[in-house]
């Protein structure tokens, strides 16, 4: 039986790390790396993540550029994951030994664009909808636990 719109289902088993994802019609498969312990069939979790955050700010860049009728061609965005003292952060109100979780993105644009253009694009990147979403306070709601 098919998921309602919006349900995302993973599935795994107790042996190892590989998960069988379902999103509507879409099929993916996430794992660990093998020097984790997994067997690297698939990207991590934190990868997941990463990707959810970087396709959505691009897909909001184009969005924006093709609202405006901007000549915007590509974008490429990077992303990497780490865990940080919360000491060592400049920009954290927490300044004692927790850790964060630290995204670091970094934002190339190709076309013709101006410079005010490429500014502002980047600044539209990091107001798109995953990137407010992880900005937020999360709350995740166990609605329930059954077994099969």
């Amino acid at each position: 039986m098919p998921e309602a719109d919006g349900v995302v289902v993973v599935h795994g088993g107790a042996r190892g790390f590989v998960q069988e994802i379902t999103t509507g019609r879409h099929h993916l498969v996430a794992d660990e790396p093998v020097a984790a312990g997994g067997t690297d069939r698939g990207p991590g979790p934190y990868d997941l993540l990463l990707a959810a955050l970087g396709s959505c700010m691009s897909m909001t860049m184009a969005l924006y550029a093709r609202a405006k009728q901007w000549p915007l061609e590509t974008v490429v965005v990077r992303l990497r994951h780490s865990r940080i003292y919360a000491r060592d952060c400049a920009d954290c109100v927490v300044r004692d030994d927790t850790m964060l979780d630290r995204i670091e993105t970094e934002v190339q644009v190709s076309g013709a664009l101006t410079p005010e253009q490429q500014r502002r694009l980047v600044e539209i990147a990091h107001k798109c909808p995953v990137h407010r979403t992880l900005k937020s306070e999360i709350n995740i709601r166990e609605v329930s636990t059954l077994t099969a």
